[in-house]
């Protein structure tokens, strides 16, 4: 029941992916070369996916319903346009639901726009909007972009300016491949694979192989087992699930305490308390059935670390899944499989290192000693899955403070027993510490003393991610005496206090709002950009860049003095009155509290469903630059603000 448990319990630790694009667009210059005097086409090319649809520019009623394509023009003297834009050969049909013909695309559609070009330094500058459609499942997703065109020089899509994984549909697939696979080899470093480096040790030292070959096959094994699950889980979830079924399950109160149960109840078997073992009569069944080689245990354990591992994997599988969902086949496969088989390898040696453990001299209770050390690790690890539902749920049982004294007093408690001044049940008798003992207590005790400032407000940058947010501590010194100081949202004129403070902090003294519609109100009053932080309690890399760059004197003065600061928490659990209820238009469901309301703003109007991302708007709300995602690199950040700054003041 062991592993079966496991799986059970870490099913609903997946994280959100990035949103459905069913259409991708590109344009062209008919005349790339094209001089003053020329006329030339802009010429539009859009792929839609399988059984979707694109509504056309014109060929109906704009009144009757559906959202017509539309395109916009910044018109400046370097060209003008002639006649509108034509849509070509679209399809016209009469729709009962909206009760009158609509034209529509299928497969591919295209757009083109005469222009007459007045300069041969012409800059052709616009957006488009537009709404594809399903009758499978009813579903609508609004979409838009921009569009450059520059002299002689191939424009790019606006959603191209810089190669991300949300839009490598358009790379090549070794490119793709190779992406994957280091995309792999990064998640290792995340936090919910660290507890399952221990707990898969632990799993195959307690295995009785008695030759090499058994050991080495059942690593193999438990590595093909991983990326076949992977692959097929990577590719169905989203599609069951959707981005706000994955995301309710990653922060639901129940799937993450009874995981924090199950964990702290291994990690006191690790410790000795007592023995997790099957009924003799049920091994033997699955022995026989696998083989009698015990692979039906390799496999669920497997399932286990797919599952657990599968919610710190966003960059990658998110982009997989959304051309999963969207239609493509084969490179969404292609792409699970590279990134599964990088992850995987680690883990079939972590595997196959018992065997070796093994043949090594059995001296002492050395191998008892090492169990015993990777349970005061699931001891300490356990505690952030009880996190994220404290911070979803804003119970206040784990914040910040009370977490690091939690791991101090774990991490003691481990450096005494390397030392060998606490013995544990199953330990043998040593009369000397062993060097390696000692080497291990020093950088523990060290780890112990890393952490000790953070009960004061330190902000412990390398653990960031790992635990609750600064802004949970009762006590901050850092804070108290951080030296850009601004005045309260409610001493603004012509702003309001902010909603929900009462249970939602910005980082580092920023006054901002949890509301878009406050935030807006205020932006516009200020006559400030509006600075979206799209975040949310159980995303790591929100914490590492609040944690990381967010702090820089020179990114925290700009979003003090420069910017209206709203953060919009995809996972909060807080209900909202009635009357603040909105339907979502890519699922049709009623979403009802913070935290599904910011992600179905995110969502239909983004096209994103990934954190942190961070969108900056005039007073127009139109951008004023790329969304920015993930990046820790403080120069780069700066460089982002300025750029809408600048824009933002033209």
């Amino acid at each position: 029941m062991k592993n079966l448990i496991f799986v059970l319990a870490l099913l609903p630790n997946l994280l959100q992916a990035q949103i459905l694009e069913p259409s991708k667009w590109s344009y062209e210059l008919s005349n790339p070369n094209a001089k003053a005097g020329d006329e030339v086409e802009l010429i539009f090319n859009v792929t839609i996916d399988d059984e979707w649809y694109l509504y056309s520019s014109s060929g109906f009623d704009p009144d009757l319903g559906p959202v017509p394509t539309t395109f916009e023009y910044e018109l400046n003297d370097t060209f003008e346009l002639i006649d509108s834009v034509k849509p070509i050969n679209h399809k016209i049909k009469y729709d009962e639901i909206w009760a009158g013909d609509i034209a529509y695309f299928i497969g591919k559609a295209q757009f083109r726009q005469k222009i007459q070009i007045l300069k041969d330094d012409f800059v052709i500058k616009g957006a488009y909007e537009f709404q594809v459609c399903t009758d499978v499942t009813g579903k609508c997703i609004p979409g838009d972009g921009e569009f450059e065109v520059k002299g002689d020089v191939l424009g790019k899509s606006g959603n191209d300016e810089v190669i991300e994984l949300d839009n490598i549909e358009d790379e090549g697939l070794i490119w793709f491949m190779l992406i994957a696979f280091g995309t792999g080899l990064a998640a290792l470093v995340t936090p919910c694979v660290f507890p399952m480096i221990p707990m898969t040790v632990s799993f195959f030292l307690k295995d009785d192989n008695k030759d090499h070959k058994t050991g080495y096959r059942k690593g193999i094994i438990f590595g093909i087992s991983i990326i076949a699950i992977y692959t097929i889980l990577g590719t169905a979830f989203a599609a069951i699930l959707g981005p706000d079924g994955l995301n309710a399950m990653a922060t639901h109160w129940f799937p993450n305490t009874f995981i924090f149960i199950i964990f702290i109840i291994f990690a006191m078997s690790f410790l000795g308390l007592f023995e997790i073992t099957l009924p003799s009569a049920f091994v033997n069944k699955i022995d026989a059935k696998a083989d009698k080689g015990g692979l039906v245990g390799v496999f669920f354990m497997a399932f286990t670390l797919a599952l657990v591992s599968f919610s710190c994997t966003v960059p990658i599988v998110g982009s997989v899944l959304v051309l999963s969902a969207g239609g493509a086949f084969v490179k969404p496969i292609l792409g699970m499989l590279a990134f599964s088989l990088a992850f995987a390898l680690p883990f079939s040696l972590f595997a196959i290192f018992p065997a070796w453990l093994k043949s090594l001299p059995k001296s002492g209770g050395w191998l008892n000693s090492v169990k015993v050390v990777l349970g005061f690790i699931e001891l300490a690890l356990a505690l952030k899955f009880l996190s994220i539902a404290d911070q979803a749920y804003h119970w206040h049982i784990l914040d910040r403070e009370i977490y690091l004294a939690l791991w101090i007093v774990i991490a003691t408690l481990l450096g005494f027993y390397l030392l060998g001044k606490i013995r544990m049940p199953h330990d043998s008798k040593s009369e000397h510490t062993s060097v390696m003992g000692l080497m291990g207590a020093t950088l523990v005790f060290s780890f112990v003393v890393y952490l000790v400032p953070g009960m004061f407000g330190a902000p412990l940058k390398e653990l960031a991610g790992y635990l609750p947010p600064v802004s949970s501590m009762d006590f901050n010194i850092s804070a108290s005496n951080s030296g850009l100081q601004t005045e309260s949202i409610s001493e603004k004129e012509g702003c309001e206090p902010p909603k929900y403070t009462e249970f939602l902090k910005m980082p580092h003294g920023i006054q901002g709002y949890f509301d878009y519609d406050q935030a807006l109100a205020c932006a516009r009053a200020q006559n400030k950009p509006l600075f979206i932080d799209f975040t949310g309690h159980s995303c790591v890399n929100c914490r590492k860049m609040e944690e990381r760059v967010w702090p820089h004197p020179e990114v925290l003065r700009r979003l003090k003095e420069d910017f209206v600061v709203v953060g919009l928490y995809i996972d909060d659990k807080n209900d909202l009155p009635e009357n603040e209820w909105v339907k979502s238009s890519y699922d049709g469901k009623m979403k009802k509290s913070i935290g599904k309301k910011n992600a179905d703003f995110q969502i239909t109007r983004y096209k994103n469903n990934a954190q942190p991302y961070y969108v900056i708007l005039d007073e127009n709300e139109k951008l004023l630059v790329k969304p920015k995602a993930y990046d820790l690199n403080v120069s780069n950040f700066v460089q982002f603000l300025d750029k809408a700054k600048e824009a933002y003041n033209k």
